[in-house]
C-alpha cells in the first residue's frame, strides 16, 4: 500500500511539473528577428542634360616647324646672342662669326671696282673725243673701234666687280647667325672661341616654333564616315587635348585634315589638329588624349561616374527604392566625360543612384544616405581604400 501510494505522489508531480512547462512554453514570448544595420552610402540624382558626344583617341604633339641653325659660311665663333629654352623672334641674332676676314674681302672687291669704274670713265671720255675726231678726218675708225671695245671690256670688269661685291656682302652677312622662324630654342651645339663649319650636322641649335602647334591623333575608321559627314558641313571640328590621365585639359584646337589613307596595320584614321598653345602646354613629342567634339544629345541622362559599377555582365548600378532599399541594376554607358557619366539604358530621370559606398552593399540592402560633410568624409575615406594595395 505504501510503494503504490508513493508511485501515486510521483506520478501527480511529474503531470503537474509537465501543465507547468506546457504553460511556461506557450506564454513565453518568441524573439523577434533582427534587422540587419543600414549601411551608409553616398547618394547621386540621375539628371537630363545636354551632353557633347566625344570620340577619343591618343595623338602625338608635333611641332608646327623645326629647324636647325646652320653655318652658311667657316669661322670662328665670337658671341652667342641666345640663352637656351628661351623664346626668340624670327631675324634674332643667334650668334656672330668673326666678321673681319669677310670685311677685308668686300673692302678688296669693292676696291677693284672703283678702280675699274675710273678707268671705265677714262675709257668713255677718249672715245667721245676720237669719235669727233673721227667726223673731223682726224682719227681712223680703226682707233674709234678700238677705244669702243676697251670700253666694253671696262664696263664688263665693273660688271664683275659688283657681282663679286655683292657675293662678299652675303658673305659678310652669313657672319650673323639669325633665327629664321618665331620659337623656342634648344641646347646648343657650338661653344664661343669654336670654329663652327656649314657641314656640322647638328649646326649650332634647333628652334622649334610651338605657336601654333600640330597634333596627330588616330581614331578608328569606323568613326571615318562620321567624321567626313561633319566636315562636309565646312564647319571646323573642335579637338580637345588632355593630359595622359585625363584629368587636366591642355588646349583647345580644331581639325585641320584627314590622312588620306587608313593604316592598314591597326585600322585606325590619322587626323590632323591645330592649337594656338598660347600658354605652352603642349609640347613637341608629348603624348596627350585627344577628344573631338562631334555632336551633342539633347536631354541625356547623366550621373557621376562613380556610381557606374563594372561587373562580369557589364555596367551596373545600386539604384535607391523608395522603401531605402538598393536594387542592382544592369546599365548602358555611352561615354565618360569631366566626371560624369552618360547613360543610354538602365535608368531613369530623378532616380538615386549609389555614388560612393558600393563596395558593403548587396542587392536588399538597407542604405542610409550621407549628405554635407559626412558624405564628404566617406568618399574621401573610400578613395583612400582604394589607393591602398
Amino acid at each position: 500500500m505504501r510503494l503504490r501510494t508513493a508511485v501515486v505522489a510521483i506520478i501527480v508531480v511529474l503531470i503537474a511539473g509537465g501543465g507547468a512547462f506546457a504553460v511556461t512554453h506557450k506564454t513565453s514570448p518568441r524573439p523577434q528577428q533582427a534587422r540587419a544595420p543600414s549601411i551608409p552610402v553616398v547618394a547621386g540624382t540621375v539628371s537630363t542634360q545636354d551632353v557633347p558626344i566625344y570620340l577619343r583617341g591618343i595623338g602625338t604633339v608635333i611641332a608646327y616647324n623645326t629647324d636647325i641653325v646652320r653655318s652658311q659660311i667657316q669661322g670662328q665663333l665670337t658671341q652667342i646672342a641666345f640663352a637656351e629654352g628661351h623664346a626668340v623672334h624670327a631675324g634674332d641674332l643667334l650668334a656672330q662669326i668673326d666678321p673681319r676676314p669677310f670685311q677685308s674681302q668686300l673692302d678688296q672687291v669693292t676696291a677693284t671696282r672703283d678702280r675699274d669704274q675710273a678707268q671705265l670713265t677714262n675709257a668713255l671720255a677718249n672715245l667721245g673725243r676720237y669719235m669727233q675726231l673721227a667726223s673731223k678726218g682726224d682719227a681712223t675708225p680703226q682707233l674709234v673701234d678700238t677705244q669702243k671695245a676697251q670700253v666694253a671690256q671696262l664696263q664688263n670688269a665693273v660688271k664683275s666687280d659688283q657681282a663679286l661685291i655683292a657675293q662678299a656682302q652675303v658673305q659678310l652677312e652669313y657672319t650673323r647667325l639669325t633665327s629664321p622662324i618665331s620659337g623656342i630654342t634648344g641646347v646648343r651645339q657650338v661653344d664661343v672661341g669654336n670654329i663652327i663649319h656649314p657641314t656640322d650636322p647638328n649646326g649650332l641649335v634647333v628652334v622649334t616654333q610651338i605657336e601654333p602647334i600640330s597634333l596627330i591623333f588616330t581614331l578608328p575608321e569606323t568613326d571615318l564616315p562620321q567624321i567626313q559627314q561633319h566636315m562636309a558641313n565646312k564647319t571646323p571640328l573642335k579637338v580637345l587635348a588632355y593630359s595622359q590621365d585625363d584629368k587636366v585639359q591642355l588646349d583647345v584646337g580644331k581639325v585641320d585634315l584627314i590622312n588620306n589613307e587608313i593604316l592598314q596595320t591597326t585600322g585606325a584614321v590619322q587626323l590632323k589638329a591645330e592649337f594656338p598653345n598660347t600658354a605652352h602646354r603642349l609640347w613637341p613629342g608629348e603624348l596627350v588624349n585627344a577628344r573631338l567634339l562631334l555632336d551633342a544629345r539633347q536631354n541625356g541622362l547623366t550621373v557621376p561616374a562613380g556610381a557606374v559599377q563594372q561587373g562580369q555582365q557589364g555596367f551596373y548600378a545600386y539604384v535607391i527604392k523608395p522603401d531605402g532599399t538598393v536594387e542592382s541594376r544592369t546599365i548602358t554607358v555611352a561615354q565618360t566625360s569631366n566626371g560624369q557619366a552618360l547613360i543610354d539604358s538602365g535608368l531613369a530621370a530623378n532616380e538615386q543612384v549609389v555614388v560612393d559606398g558600393q563596395y558593403k552593399l548587396q542587392p536588399g540592402s538597407h542604405v542610409t544616405i550621407l549628405r554635407g560633410k559626412a558624405a564628404a568624409e566617406a568618399a574621401a575615406q573610400s578613395a583612400q581604400q582604394i589607393a591602398i594595395p
